[in-house]
């Protein structure tokens, strides 16, 4: 019979129940509801692993879609190595089959991981070797395809584009600059296994790498090839230590072809130099410009109205004494009587010192320091030098006087690209870029674009009116004669710079270059090709950079549809110069009335009849002295 005492413990040992009900069912209500994902994610850690599968990078394009990075499918080894049965005989058998040390295999085979990756030697496998992998059907032994950076050209921009490395991340260029937006998501292939790492006859659940987005790049690949051929028939012609050239839009600042010498093919990087794969010579190099530089100190002159080129004259007699140095013109006796205009257009020094000393050292220093130089221009490139310019308090007349004709300040390639280019456009400086725009590689939509970036006025546009003229006065009349091309309007500058090592002048060692504008009345690109040391030549740029120059230009034309210009400036011309002359109309003349007009020409006769019905090349045209005009001969 129960007590009022038993009664009340049974309670109390009910109420326990109900309480320890409780706490269990609200255990598993938040178990179940609310650390569902987190239990889930820790058992899903416990018994999946994961077979890697590399994203591809995304490709690297040329401004009209060319491609000039890509990828390509390779096969890798890897291993697991708790599911393997036999690791002595699976670590002999791929140490034989990829001709690797036995121990080091058996080291990989037996590691203490889940995964492990077998590189460099299981890496990019051939289609034999990964076969004879595959025939053994070892447990644990998986080969999986990955994406391996590719680059279809070789070596051509090889230093703009960079490389990368095995885990393919960019290790340079604009494979590095942009690294983040041409790396892709991986994927994998995941498995279930059990504690032991034995894989269960579970369903795998595959998740597809997603591809990093596509660059475009300002680059013209035809451009691009031949500034790459002019290259290397420099280097076939002359073996010099260096050589570079680069081209760019001077209204923009985009850089349409870059290149130097050496360089490598991204494809192979490791058989190659640091100092050849670091070395973008058009943005890391820096040495005395020369002549060249002569282009920012007339622009400065004629912009404080110091010198009038076409009125103002100099006499020279082939030297100049500053402060005890004699420096020299390069022509022996010196030129005499000149304008200024020939003073530019023949490159001579000493007229360059009197510019100087008209300009004063604070405006010139003024002017070099708002061209940019002495600072690095910010182009999206890495490896960008910035050359050594005088403290303006140092300057002394004999420093004044050497910077003037580019002697004595070291600048780099693409300063002084840049910098010409402001002179060119009307006085506006653009910082120069290389990425035109970043491409959702499946929609080729636009992810981001980059446009030009004006960084600030340089000259006026009366002053870069005038300095278009003198360049193109330099080609007409002056040492860039060869670069000249009938019925398009070339301006250019030579510079011949002698090279310093540990502060003294080098004899015979000097750097040749050229800095050419096309079309000089209305410019579209400037191209700039220096030459380092070249051998077996003549030490002047008129004899080694400007038939380059030319080869280059001639095709410039020709893809970029450069309309021909009038009013050319007519060039001087030398004895074995190709001369051009207007092709008159010749067209209802008879034989010898057409004979008579055409005395500086061949001709040849086409069909029957007395009168002329047609010519080629038509009227009007500029034809070359000798060259045969065909007529078409008829009735009235």
């Amino acid at each position: 019979m129960f007590t009022k005492k038993n009664d009340e413990r049974i309670k109390f040992v009910l109420l326990i129940f109900i309480l320890l009900f409780l706490i269990i069912f609200f255990k598993i209500v938040y178990v179940q509801v609310f650390s569902y994902d987190k239990l889930s994610n820790l058992s899903d850690d416990l018994w999946s692993r994961e077979l890697p599968i590399s994203a591809a990078r995304g490709k690297i394009l040329d401004r009209n879609g060319k491609v000039l990075a890509d990828n390509i499918t390779i096969t890798s080894l890897i291993i697991i190595p708790n599911q393997i049965k036999e690791p002595e005989k699976v670590a002999k058998t791929l140490s034989d089959i990829l001709n690797t040390d036995y121990d080091d295999m058996y080291k990989h085979v037996t590691k203490k991981t889940s995964i492990e990756r077998i590189h460099p030697e299981g890496r990019g496998l051939s289609f034999s070797v990964a076969d004879k992998i595959n025939s053994y059907n070892f447990e644990g032994v998986y080969l999986v395809k990955e994406a391996k950076r590719y680059y279809p050209n070789g070596n051509m921009l090889s230093h703009v584009l960079g490389y990368t490395g095995i885990d393919n991340q960019g290790l340079s260029g604009v494979e590095l600059l942009y690294d983040d937006y041409l790396t892709g998501e991986d994927g994998a292939i995941k498995y279930y296994s059990d504690a032991k790492g034995n894989k269960l006859d579970m369903a795998e659940v595959y998740t597809e790498p997603e591809a990093g987005l596509d660059v475009m790049l300002t680059v013209d690949f035809d451009i691009q090839t031949s500034i790459e051929r002019e290259l290397d028939n420099i280097v076939t012609s002359f073996s010099p230590d260096h050589a570079l050239a680069v081209a760019m839009n001077p209204n923009t600042g985009e850089i349409l072809a870059m290149s130097s010498r050496p360089d490598f093919d991204p494809n192979n990087y490791k058989n190659y130099s640091k100092e050849t794969l670091n070395r973008n010579l058009p943005i890391w190099m820096t040495y005395e410009p020369g002549s060249t530089f002569k282009i920012i100190t007339t622009a400065a002159a004629v912009e404080e109205g110091v010198v009038n080129l076409e009125k103002d004259e100099f006499y020279d007699s082939g030297s100049v004494t500053v402060s005890g140095a004699k420096l020299r013109c390069w022509k022996a006796g010196g030129h005499g009587h000149q304008t200024m205009l020939q003073v530019f257009e023949n490159s001579c020094n000493p007229g360059f010192v009197k510019m100087g000393f008209s300009l004063g050292k604070e405006k010139l220093f003024n002017y070099i320091d708002l061209f940019g130089f002495g600072d690095k221009t910010g182009i999206d490139l890495n490896g960008e030098g910035k050359g050594i310019i005088f403290d303006v308090d140092d300057v002394k007349d004999l420093e004044l006087a050497t910077t003037a004709f580019g002697q004595g300040v070291s600048v780099t390639p693409i300063q002084q690209i840049t910098a010409v280019s402001s002179i060119v456009n009307g006085g506006n400086l653009y910082k120069p870029y290389i990425m035109k725009s970043i491409l959702d590689s499946k929609t080729n939509n636009v992810y981001l674009e980059k446009n030009k970036e004006f960084v600030k006025k340089t000259v006026s546009k009366n002053t870069s009116n005038i300095l278009k003229m003198a360049l193109e006065s330099v080609v007409a009349k002056g040492g860039g004669k060869v670069t000249y091309i009938d019925g398009y309007r070339v301006g250019g500058k030579t510079g011949t710079a002698q090279k310093v090592e540990n502060g003294h002048y080098l004899d015979n060692n000097y750097i040749m270059s050229f800095m050419a504008v096309l079309p000089s009345n209305d410019p579209e690109i400037v191209l700039y090709l220096a030459i380092d040391n070249p051998k077996k030549t003549a030490l002047l740029s008129s004899y080694t950079t400007t038939p380059y120059v030319r080869k280059i230009l001639l095709d410039i034309i020709n893809i970029m549809d450069i309309q021909k210009q009038k009013m050319q400036k007519e060039k001087d011309y030398e004895w074995m110069d190709k001369k051009y002359f207007e092709v008159p109309n010749v067209i209802g003349m008879t034989k010898d009335e057409a004979k008579k007009h055409l005395s500086l020409f061949d001709i040849t006769y086409v069909g029957d009849g007395d009168i002329v019905v047609d010519q080629t090349p038509s009227a009007n045209t500029r034809y070359y002295e000798t060259g045969t005009i065909k007529l078409l001969m008829g009735n009235r």
